[in-house]
């Protein structure tokens, strides 16, 4: 039996092609202006680029674009003085969708000077008028001589009528007919807003109904060598108005293997919670494209602000196509790598500088190292942390300088004003510890630890290292009457009034006679199992509520109030011995945590309590 098989070609209503188009062809109905004000320069462009070559041998006027806008009779009117077009161009470009004259022109009259760019490519921006119109008008005349203006007509449909017209100068004007429901276009201020928001840097003056409403001039495109600071903070404010100044920049321009060109600030971030406040605006040819390209960039560099022009990223493409985009992803490592060429530049030039900024560039820099190896591996000499002593060192720094007593540990406190008193015993032995009290320092700590083997961070209410405890045996003294020691003692005076309630299985009471007697006692949180806690906590989006669970009690026999405790206790007056032990555990605990309302009322009274014992 033979196989039965048929052949065919899809069959496209074209009817159906401008709805699709008008529905389909951007998300956002504002575009309209971008693309026909593109399409207008495009014409002004192609009009200087055949009088430098001689094909046109007519006086260029100064480049203009009018947008004119006439409420009583709801139209809106793009004109511009550029190319124009006959009337078997327009049958060609404008009655053939897709079909781009951008395209056939750049072919034909190719150049490498940059201000001779053409911006469209596609040959469906026209099309974007009709998401707001209902009909639509041309009236053009070509630069060629001798050439009869057109009118070309059509109001949404495939079809249109094509007439002779009676226009005098060079140029296109496009109609619009605006339709019931896109009215609110017809409004001066709107459209500027539209105008400032996407043609606001295109190299031709743009007026509404005879204003001038583009600031023309793109810093981007300029030679830094020719830029002074104050241009690109005046830039700045244009661009990111009512913010603080950035702390410094990066000027991009490359011309090979892509072209790329722009401006990326180093804003000042106050808090965790601005890691994500950056914003890069993405250009093409001076063409707003978009606010948000996370999807094209690094997450870590939206951390910036700034421009970004690229004619290897075109207007109308999806950005799930972006993504994959082989250009795109070049562009993107190549400003990776600009960005920590400056980076590890000022470092080694501008040491004074890079320390002064390190507070505020520092979660950018973790961030981005944790999200790209290869910027981890060209900044990893440049990361650098304040310790308690206000120094700014690297981690082979640090831990050459005290390797001698912490070996390979690496000494930190995420909060220097709730756990003074760890850092005040470190600092009487004089070392300083690491200040790491981002919340992006959870993740960066085990990323640095994974990277560089035998490494351990170790917060420094973690456990108290042998180097800060006195070696003696004077506790370990048996009392004839009691066949105990000093330390029996006092911990089991301490058990026998903490190891109670939820206390009784979450508490463990260690002694030590610290070599500071300033401190008398010190709560002791595992690393491993606080990092976990916290990570938890962050991977549920919560914010952790410091509940303490498992935790050790150093007990500092080396303090007054020890010997206090083993008299009280020796005198049968174990109610007063019992308030001390509990003080002395609040005290520990509230550098911890915060006390509940219950709890700080108890703590406040024994306090009083205490204080009424004193003898006057």
């Amino acid at each position: 039996m033979s196989e039965h098989q048929e052949k065919g070609s899809i069959s496209v209503q074209t009817e159906n092609i401008l709805p699709i188009i008008k529905k389909w062809l951007y998300s956002e109905h504002d575009i309209f202006l971008r693309e026909l004000v593109s399409n207008a320069v495009d014409a002004i462009t192609k009009l200087a680029r055949l009088s430098d070559v001689g094909e046109y041998k007519g006086e260029v006027p100064e480049a203009k674009v009018s947008i004119s806008i006439n409420k009583p009779k709801k139209t809106i009117t793009i004109s511009d003085n550029g190319i124009g077009m006959t009337r078997e161009e327009i049958k060609k470009y404008i009655t053939q969708i897709a079909f781009s004259s951008a395209e056939e022109f750049i072919k034909k009259y190719k150049s490498g000077d940059e201000k001779s760019q053409i911006i469209g490519h596609f040959g469906l921006g026209f099309y974007s008028a009709y998401m707001v119109a209902e009909k639509v008008e041309i009236i053009t005349r070509s630069y060629l001589e001798n050439e009869q203006a057109v009118i070309w007509e059509c109001e949404g449909n495939v079809d249109y009528v094509i007439k002779d017209g009676k226009r005098e100068q060079t140029g296109t004007d496009i109609i619009l007919h605006i339709s019931k429901e896109s009215e609110e276009y017809l409004d001066d201020f709107r459209i500027k807003q539209l105008v400032k928001k996407y043609c606001n840097f295109l190299p031709v003056v743009i007026e509404v109904n005879n204003t001038q409403a583009n600031e023309k001039e793109a810093l981007w495109v300029k030679q830094p060598s020719v830029l002074k600071d104050e241009d690109y903070l005046a830039f700045y404010e244009k661009l990111f108005p009512f913010q603080d100044k950035p702390l410094f920049w990066i000027h991009l321009n490359v011309d090979f293997p892509f072209h790329l060109q722009g401006i990326l600030y180093f804003p000042k971030i106050r808090s965790d919670a601005e890691l994500r406040k950056g914003e890069i605006k993405l250009f093409c040819r001076q063409v707003f494209v978009s606010d948000n390209i996370s999807d094209i960039i690094p997450p870590f560099l939206t951390l910036l602000q700034g421009v970004i022009d690229s004619t290897d990223i075109p207007l109308n493409i999806s950005r799930s196509y972006l993504q994959g985009d082989p250009r795109v992803k070049k562009i993107s490592e190549h400003i990776t790598r600009k960005i920590a060429d400056k980076l590890t530049s000022m470092f080694k030039n501008e040491k004074d500088t890079y320390q002064k900024y390190w507070d505020d560039i520092h979660p950018f820099i973790k961030f981005g190292c944790m999200h790209d190896h290869d910027f981890y591996e060209k900044m990893k000499e440049a990361i650098i942390f304040r310790t308690t002593g206000g120094e700014y060192l690297t981690l082979d720094i640090y831990k050459e300088k005290y390797k001698s007593r912490i070996k390979d540990k690496v000494m930190y406190t995420s909060d220097a004003r709730a756990q003074a008193a760890y850092v005040d015993l470190l600092k009487s032995q004089q070392i300083d510890v690491l200040l790491l009290d981002s919340l992006i320092d959870t993740h960066f700590i085990q990323f640095l630890e994974m990277n560089n083997k035998g490494t351990a961070f170790q917060r420094i209410d973690a456990d108290i290292d042998e180097f800060l405890v006195n070696k003696d045996d004077k506790a370990k003294i048996i009392d004839p009457a009691s066949n105990k020691t000093k330390d029996d003692t006092v911990k089991a005076c301490f058990e026998e009034f903490l190891k109670t309630g939820e206390l009784k299985d979450k508490l463990t009471v260690r002694l030590e006679n610290l070599k500071s007697s300033t401190v008398s006692g010190m709560i002791l949180l595992s690393e491993q199992t606080r990092r976990m806690q916290e990570m938890t906590s962050l991977m549920q989006g919560k914010v952790s509520d410091k509940k303490i669970d498992d935790h050790t009690l150093v007990v500092n026999t080396a303090h007054s109030l020890i010997g206090k405790i083993i008299d009280l206790s020796g005198k049968g007056e174990k109610e007063k011995a019992g308030r001390i032990v509990r003080q002395i555990y609040d005290l520990a605990m509230i550098q911890q945590r915060q006390f509940s309302g219950e709890e700080l009322t108890a703590f406040i009274s024994r306090s009083n309590e205490l204080m009424n014992e004193i003898p006057v």
